[in-house]
């Protein structure tokens, strides 16, 4: 089966956030652009080393290699296009047919690995670029190009528009993105929970005041339990805990130290309930940026009316890969702006009391939120 073109005139998510990948080109800053292409590139990195990155999932879906000689393709597009209207005055776009080339350049049969590196480079290409480019240079940003439809774009724009064309399709190979993370903890598991043993300062008046909330014999769900320690401390200020992770090491880890624990998915599985609060604690911040609300709504439909949700996540802008700590391997980190955050958790049941920010070891900056199951 061949997939089907994609003849959508994609030039609204400038004016409106994507429902399906989220982004919103409003609340992109300008300087940000070269960045987020960066870590974009990271992205494809990662599930471009994966076994299954030649399969389609069905006949009618790219692959990931797929998608990414797309991606690749799309920046070395849009790297002409940009230098085209910082050199000339109103230059119109020569025509691309991404379906066409898709067939013609044989996308299913190149090596991932020599397509990880040509994404690379014409990621850093085109993002610096946009970097030379000064932000407060209102006259080269406002600078125009047309494309072969009649489209017209400034700088700023094709910039915004380039940017939901990749996070769109990293959106697309999200459950890859999904395998490689859990993997990630899965290989150092002991190490994980050897190195986050402590607790203490704003995370632990977090995990208090939640414990007060819902009161000695109260029943909470856990999201994400890793090696054990939130729970513990939970249990010694009276609280039932339900311990939950979707790394299969973490809850064969939990149950050798006598624990029930569950294998879980937040976004699809059955959560149980109604629970009196919810602890998440550095957890959801591994949920797709589209995602999360969705996870959000199925832990209010989990909880009591009046029940109580405590959640961190880091802020900033964008999608980031790690490999600090104890897990060397490749983690993504979504990042949380508040008014985002306080967004999805309005628009999935919650009231939102209270978002703290905390520093974190190694410069980053935790957004720490209590919320209330709305009646």
């Amino acid at each position: 089966m061949t997939i089907v073109p994609d003849t959508k005139d994609w030039t609204w998510v400038l004016r409106e956030p994507c429902p399906e990948c989220g982004y919103d080109a409003t609340a992109v800053e300008r300087g940000s652009f070269g960045s987020r292409i960066r870590d974009n590139a990271r992205t494809w990195s990662v599930v471009l080393g994966r076994p299954a990155a030649p399969v389609r999932p069905d006949p009618a879906t790219w692959s990931s290699v797929e998608y990414a000689c797309h991606v690749r393709d799309v920046h070395r597009i849009f790297g002409v296009r940009l230098r085209s209207m910082l050199e000339e005055d109103a230059p119109r776009f020569a025509n691309w047919d991404q379906d066409e080339t898709a067939v013609e350049q044989r996308y299913a049969d190149q090596d991932p690995a020599t397509v990880a590196a040509e994404l690379a480079e014409a990621a850093e290409d085109v993002a610096a670029a946009y970097d030379a480019v000064p932000v407060d240079d209102d006259a080269t940003w406002s600078r125009s190009g047309v494309r072969s439809d009649g489209s017209e774009f400034t700088v700023d724009t094709l910039g915004r528009y380039h940017l939901h064309d990749i996070v769109h399709h990293a959106w697309d190979v999200r459950a890859e993105v999904t395998r490689a993370v859990v993997e990630a903890y899965d290989a150092r598991s002991a190490e994980y929970a050897g190195a986050t043993t402590e607790l203490h300062g704003e995370v632990l008046d977090s995990l208090e005041a939640l414990a007060a909330a819902v009161g000695p014999g109260g029943h909470v769900l856990e999201i994400g339990s890793g090696g054990g320690r939130d729970a513990r401390a939970l249990e010694e200020r009276g609280v039932r805990v339900r311990r939950t992770d979707i790394t299969p090491a973490f809850v064969d880890l939990l149950r050798s130290q006598g624990h029930e624990a569950d294998l879980l998915d937040p976004l699809v599985e059955d959560l149980g309930g109604p629970y009196d609060g919810v602890w998440a604690n550095a957890s959801l911040l591994h949920v797709d940026r589209a995602d999360l609300p969705t996870v959000l709504l199925r832990l209010a439909e989990a909880t009591r009316p009046g029940g109580v949700l405590a959640l961190s996540v880091k802020e900033g802008d964008g999608d980031v890969w790690s490999t600090h700590g104890s897990v060397t391997a490749p983690r993504r980190f979504v990042l949380w702006r508040e008014d985002g955050l306080v967004r999805a958790l309005t628009g999935s049941g919650w009231d939102v009391d209270d978002v703290r920010r905390r520093a974190g070891l190694r410069g980053e900056t935790w957004l720490m939120v209590r919320a209330t199951r709305r009646p």
